[in-house]
């Protein structure tokens, strides 16, 4: 069993330690998706993700795969890449386009995680500097690829990305971590492993190595403001 969070109660979850094994992570259900809600949830390493179907579910899952700021690297190709390509790669331009296209279905898949519900949630935290979009523009002046995510403190949650055109999306990743980094953060939570993110130095933690790593970079306050174009 797990716990059902009261909407008309302070935001409140569980011990992380108490996630259930299978299906991994899962937390609690139940609360809202307020700005305060997510701010909570995410301090605590904890995420929402379900579907239409469903009331709205938290997660906590271990392994947790995260981005150190002293693992970071950017290989040999995607370096030269980016020294050759004519994308502009922006930031909070157009963060609703991006979380629509993120919520599209991909490939087979009919379905999304990405609800109607979601989307309003994190637009919300958009308009409070909180959630962030990250986009990548062809010459044309056509978004190709994108990111958002949560940045708190020395911390930034990375929630989905989509691609429209080859490398689009990890040109914007590669571009943002890198700033985001030289801007003071320590770690870029990818919740569940990716050989994408792989590529760039991220590796699987188990839940106290990932927790102790959390508290730390959110320890000292800092002021991250991402500029409009960052390449």
């Amino acid at each position: 069993m797990i716990d059902w969070l009261q909407e008309d109660a302070p935001p409140y979850f569980p011990n992380t330690k108490l996630a259930q094994e299978e299906p991994n992570g899962l937390l609690a259900a139940g609360g809202l998706l307020s700005p305060a809600w997510l701010v909570t949830a995410y301090r605590q390493g904890i995420f929402p993700w379900y579907d239409d179907e469903s009331p709205i579910l938290w997660w906590s899952p271990a392994p947790r795969m995260i981005l150190k700021v002293e693992d970071f690297h950017i290989g040999r190709s995607l370096r030269k890449l980016m020294r050759k390509s004519s994308y502009k790669i922006s930031c909070n331009l157009a963060f609703e386009e991006v979380i629509f296209q993120c919520a599209q279905p991909r490939g087979d898949d009919e379905g999304t995680w990405i609800t109607e519900e979601m989307e309003q949630a994190y637009i919300r935290l958009n308009a409070n500097g909180i959630s962030h979009s990250v986009e990548c523009w062809d010459e044309s002046g056509s978004l190709v690829g994108g990111l958002y995510g949560i940045l708190i403190n020395r911390v930034f949650y990375g929630e989905s990305m989509f691609s429209r055109a080859s490398n689009a999306s990890k040109l914007a990743f590669a571009y943002f971590a890198q700033y985001l980094f030289q801007s003071g953060v320590k770690m870029i939570d990818c919740q569940m492993h990716s050989d994408h993110m792989a590529q760039f130095g991220a590796a699987e933690v188990e839940r106290e190595e990932f927790e102790l790593e959390l508290e730390n970079a959110l320890a000292s306050y800092i002021k991250i403001t991402p500029p409009t174009f960052i390449n």
